[in-house]
């Protein structure tokens, strides 16, 4: 095995999992958003998609309440968690097909070709890192968007206290970089076994045209 291929191999792998993580972290951060006010700059609401949460930093006190319907949810919150349930859902799939498609794991022995097999499961695996990615970033960058436009609206008089960025938004970009990149790098190493050997190729084909035939 190319030593390069399989670095490539192993670090999609690896990024893919660490991506996962913090998704799943992401997910359940309750600062998706925060609020702070000059009347009690000691207390900091936070919103996450689940629960929301008060903290107080005189006594180091974390009180939080899930949300008693799913009604009383804005709609950004309700497509983030429709989205990063999503994620969660998808790049387990990503990894789960990843994993026995890199040349290190033994797996598709009984099939004609273990080549190819593997090759696209890691191109599935590598596929499926991008739409990830893709998700992951589509929930926090809308949930920042409207945090400024909602931050910078200048209809709302000053002394009304303003959503800020919660710790949950950089988390989720971070994620949804690093499944974009775990996505990329398996595809690449899939790239560097793309062109079989003649004779191997023309023994494949034959034998499949032949299995179609009898």
């Amino acid at each position: 095995m190319d030593s390069s291929n399989g670095t490539l191999e192993l670090l999609g792998v690896g990024l893919a999992i660490v991506a996962w993580i913090c998704s799943l972290t992401t997910i359940l951060m309750p600062s998706w958003i925060t609020l702070s006010t000059d009347l009690l700059p000691t207390e900091e609401t936070n919103m996450g998609l689940w629960v929301t949460c008060v903290s107080q930093e005189a006594t180091d006190k974390l009180e939080c309440r899930p949300y008693d319907s799913m009604f009383e949810l804005p709609p950004d919150i309700i497509l983030a968690r429709i989205l990063m349930s999503l994620v969660l859902g998808v790049g387990l799939l990503g990894v789960l097909l990843a994993i026995p498609g890199i040349r290190l794991v033994n797996g598709c022995q009984n099939h004609l070709d273990d080549f190819s097999c593997k090759r696209a499961l890691k191109a599935i695996g590598g596929a499926l890192c991008l739409v990830t990615g893709i998700l992951g970033l589509i929930p926090v960058s809308y949930v920042a968007h409207l945090t400024l436009v909602r931050f910078f609206d200048e209809t709302v008089p000053q002394i009304v206290p303003r959503w800020e960025f919660g710790y949950a938004l950089f988390c989720g970009w971070i994620a949804g970089i690093l499944h974009l990149v775990a996505g990329t790098l398996l595809l690449i190493s899939c790239l560097h076994f793309q062109k079989l050997d003649r004779p191997g190729f023309q023994l494949i084909l034959l034998s499949y045209i032949k299995h179609l035939l009898y």
